[in-house]
Order: structure tokens, then C-alpha cells, then sequence
């Protein structure tokens, strides 16, 4: 199976991946991407939601750089009603 195919955009922008690469690559569809452009060069890389083992270990270290930050509970408290805003 080739690495390499060629595509083209429709008016509404969509590309079609062919079908070789979705199914070597495992893609379905719903399969979510972020795309990169610079120059005359596009990448699409695919991008799924952490595991709950992944999960669980980034609060973990969020939670231990936000202590070794001094943060409290009430300053996240804060930031979120000053997104959200609320007063």
C-alpha cells in the first residue's frame, strides 16, 4: 500500500482521504483532526480523547504543578466565574 495518493477539494472544502490510507491508518468516520498549514504544505494529524488512565495521570500532574504554583481551590474558583462571566 502506498503512502502517497492524490485528492482534490470540493467547493465546500472537503477533502476525501482515499480509501487505502483511511483503512491502513484505521480511520472511521467521525474521526477528528488538526490541521496545520504553512507555505503550500497541509498536515492533518488525528486527535482522540485521552484514556482514563491518561486522564487520571494529566489531573494528577495539573493538580500537582497548580499546588507547586500556590494555587488554591478559590483561585480556580475564580478564574472559572471570571470566564464564564459571572460576578
Amino acid at each position: 500500500m502506498a503512502n502517497l495518493a492524490t485528492t482534490k477539494m470540493s467547493s465546500k472544502g472537503q477533502v476525501v482521504i482515499p480509501e487505502d490510507i483511511r483503512k491502513r491508518l484505521k480511520l472511521k468516520a467521525g474521526s477528528q483532526f488538526v490541521v496545520v498549514g504553512e507555505n503550500d504544505v497541509v498536515i492533518l494529524k488525528e486527535i482522540s480523547p485521552p484514556s482514563l488512565y491518561e486522564f487520571d495521570t494529566l489531573i494528577a500532574e495539573a493538580r500537582r504543578q497548580g499546588k507547586e504554583a500556590g494555587l488554591k481551590q478559590s483561585d480556580v474558583n475564580k478564574a472559572i466565574v471570571k470566564v464564564r462571566g459571572r460576578k
